[in-house]
């Protein structure tokens, strides 16, 4: 999407245009890998990770999103693009990677209504076997991709012990009316296998989540039913969106819902949530406080170096590293 178009959409972002930086979304493909290789071997000392888009696009029609408006239908990119961009960037001297996309569980999928097409755990299971990458951060995933075979993957530690689910709400109410592809039963099963999986760091495993909160039709009831979720689950870190209607510039089904909660109930439980989540958010950094983790060092910042460890704790040290390298540290 060029500038002006983008502009023309979101005009409210206009003001801090000279700050922005527009990304391609088109996923990329295997003509583009070989400049963008020869970029990053060029600034190989200013990065020390890299996003490996492996999908893009949605066919899901959430009715509060605009993705299906503003991009294309879910689209991967194929497998062997995927191991040469990472063998690539690990022959520059890369330890570190996020695997990420706009649905990125459903790869392999001709639809993202067709969950039992994905083959997001064999992508996984090729990585693993023809990289040797490190660590690997998954970004956010829909519950409903995610087969057996997920699970068992993930217990190589070269996955890092953090999960980011794309969850929305725990009433199953909610949930209908927002179109998701998944109800709390599906919800429960997924957060419960992820919490016991059998890693030696089982017990450091982050769990974050994104939230819409204040979604029309929520009630106390669900929304007490949401609470209840993050503290049963020990969600350690909330991506918590209030909802949008873009009434102003765009059209979303959920505009149109009835019983739209009121601003006044919006800030009542907008303070409830981050209070419940900064209780959970303390309680998981001290039970990590001193234990020995490998990290990544990122950036030294004010004298000190900056890094997060595996479950996505940020810590900050004076000692003296050299970026890019792993080490292991106390907490």
């Amino acid at each position: 999407m060029d500038e002006e178009k983008f502009y023309s959409i979101y005009p409210q972002l206009a003001e801090f245009r000279k700050n922005i930086t527009l990304l391609s979304e088109e996923p990329e493909r295997d003509d583009t890998r070989e400049i963008k290789t020869h970029q990053f071997k060029e600034n190989a000392n200013i990065y020390t990770k890299n996003f490996i888009v492996i999908q893009n696009g949605c066919d899901s029609h959430c009715s509060f999103c605009l993705t299906v408006q503003k991009r294309w239908p879910s689209q991967t990119i194929p497998a062997d693009e995927i191991i040469d961009q990472i063998n690539d960037f690990v022959d520059i001297w890369w330890k570190e990677i996020v695997i990420t996309g706009v649905n990125l569980a459903a790869w392999g999928c001709s639809n993202t209504k067709r969950p039992e097409e994905s083959k997001f755990s064999d992508l996984l299971q090729y990585i693993l076997d023809e990289t040797e990458i490190e660590r690997i951060r998954i970004s956010s995933l829909w519950p409903e991709f995610l087969d057996e075979k997920f699970f068992e993957v993930v217990k190589n530690p070269r996955f890092l012990p953090h999960f980011h689910f794309s969850i929305q709400s725990f009433s199953d109410d909610v949930l209908r009316a927002m179109n998701r592809n998944y109800d709390s039963q599906r919800l429960d099963y997924v957060l419960t296998k992820i919490r016991n999986l059998d890693r030696p760091d089982k017990d450091q495993i982050s769990i974050w989540a994104d939230i819409i909160v204040w979604f029309a039709w929520e009630t106390d009831e669900d929304f007490k039913e949401t609470l209840e979720w993050i503290k049963k689950y020990k969600i350690t870190k909330l991506h918590a969106f209030p909802f949008s209607s873009h009434d102003k510039w765009e059209s979303i089904p959920a505009h149109l819902f009835k019983n739209q909660v009121p601003f006044h109930i919006k800030k009542q439980r907008e303070r409830e949530l981050i209070s419940v989540w900064n209780e959970i958010r303390e309680k998981f950094i001290a039970e990590n406080k001193w234990l020995v983790q490998k990290v990544l060092v990122e950036e030294k910042k004010n004298g000190k170096w900056r890094w997060w460890t595996g479950n996505y704790i940020q810590v900050e040290l004076d000692w003296d590293y050299k970026r890019g390298e792993i080490v292991e540290i106390k907490n």
